[in-house]
């Protein structure tokens, strides 16, 4: 089983629709059974909150529901029990170090890492654009598994 952390600064907007992005993906090429796929929070500032409505609106303009996500903060011993822990921003990786130490197994990314345009994603808590976040993770997860998809299960 490949486990997947991704992480953003509340867990309301980007992490969410990345996790869900990706299930959906997974889902389609019928590898859901391969797959641990959840999203966290580098704060504590919207812990129990739901996703946010602009990310909602997103998904379900494109058919992917996330009813049921509250936001969960990211813990030290999730260091241990995920393959990747992948951020959406530098700032996120920094604290995502604040909250686990080191890495030392290599396992903690920029979503955009993947791709031949390495870069963070925009938060769209302050950006407003959820449509650009929504393009940039879907640039994002399709990399991050065909990049997983090459090296874990050839």
């Amino acid at each position: 089983m490949i486990k997947i952390m991704f992480v953003c600064h509340g867990n309301i907007c980007r992490s969410p629709m990345a996790e869900f992005v990706f299930l959906h993906m997974v889902k389609e090429k019928h590898l859901s059974h391969r797959f641990c796929i959840a999203s966290s929070a580098t704060s504590r500032e919207e812990i129990g909150n739901s996703v946010h409505f602009g990310t909602k609106t997103k998904l379900r303009e494109v058919g992917i529901s996330c009813d049921g996500k509250r936001a969960i903060q990211l813990t030290k011993q999730d260091y241990e029990m995920y393959d990747y822990i992948i951020c959406m921003d530098s700032y996120n990786i920094k604290n995502v170090m604040r909250i686990v130490g080191q890495d030392k197994d290599g396992k903690i990314f920029r979503l955009l890492d993947f791709t031949p345009c390495p870069r963070d994603i925009a938060d769209p808590w302050y950006t407003g654009n959820f449509d650009e976040t929504y393009n940039d993770i879907i640039e994002g997860c399709t990399a991050l598994l065909d990049s997983i998809l090459k090296v874990r299960c050839s």
